[in-house]
């Protein structure tokens, strides 16, 4: 089965980097799921219904979130409508929308992605370790899913590995979010699960973690903020990981980061390019 996840949407840049490129990547690498991190999407700070279906309609198959999903506030009625959109596990009972949820992939492999978000300087939500076994539920990798995508959306790389090995062996990918600078650690646990501190984001690298740099460099040198953060304006590229896993296992076969336009260096899937 061939997977990717993209990181952090930000802002008007990111999606048009993402509505550009993604159709393409499904037709050229046969991509049979693709998940795509949507929280920072509409102006850096949320996502709206309209651009999930824009995500959805170029070929995302679930849109994760975080810190940042109610931000918009139309999010708390929509996210109650739409079956493909996927909220932190750990916020509290009664929040709306979904912590995992079941999809068909491309290729109709059964496929459960979950979202969690970690605890250390972030809003002190339930226990993210105990929100995972919730969502797996009792259903084993191979056995009841032919795959688990894991996005954890969380500040410390500390926690973000300490959870990688809390899922290693029962899920096929756990990936790292919302720091939006991509790791190098890129790898295939242990137990067959494929693990990326952070995938970084669909954005401008040319500003501040997504945003224009001017406004975050007022606030670090003068501790006055003078104007609302907005997404950097300069081209913008695909950060992600690329993951190859066993139709038997579900686990991890082959994994790769993925860099594609903006300013970073390129990378590509070797295993698909060829």
């Amino acid at each position: 089965m061939r997977i990717l996840f993209l990181g952090d949407v930000i802002g008007r840049p990111g999606r048009d980097a993402v509505l550009s490129h993604l159709p393409g990547l499904i037709a050229r690498w046969r991509l049979d799921l693709v998940v795509v991190n949507g929280e920072n999407s509409a102006g850096g700070f949320g996502i709206t219904e309209a651009i999930y279906e824009d995500f959805i309609a170029a070929g995302a198959d679930a849109v994760t979130l975080g810190n940042h999903a109610f931000d918009q506030r139309e999010a708390l009625v929509f996210i109650e409508r739409v079956d493909r959109l996927v909220r932190p596990a750990n916020y509290p009972a009664g929040t709306p929308g979904k912590g995992s949820i079941l999809v068909t992939a491309k290729n109709g492999a059964r496929v459960l992605v979950a979202n969690v978000m970690g605890r250390t300087f972030m809003d002190p939500l339930d226990d993210p370790f105990a929100a995972l076994d919730r969502c797996l539920g009792g259903a084993e990798l191979g056995l009841h899913m032919d795959a688990v995508v894991v996005d954890f959306h969380a500040e410390t790389t500390s926690e973000k590995q300490a959870f990688g090995h809390y899922c290693d062996g029962r899920a096929t990918l756990v990936v790292g979010t919302h720091t939006h600078v991509p790791t190098a650690d890129h790898r295939i646990l242990g137990g067959g699960t494929a693990f990326m501190t952070d995938v970084g984001m669909c954005g401008c690298y040319d500003g501040v973690i997504g945003m224009d740099k001017e406004e975050p460099l007022r606030r670090f040198t003068r501790k006055i903020g003078s104007a609302r953060f907005e997404p950097a304006s300069g081209p913008a590229g695909l950060s992600g990981l690329a993951v190859e896993s066993c139709d038997r296992t579900g686990l991890a076969l082959k994994v790769a980061p993925v860099r594609i336009g903006g300013h970073l260096s390129e990378a590509r899937p070797d295993f698909w390019e060829g």
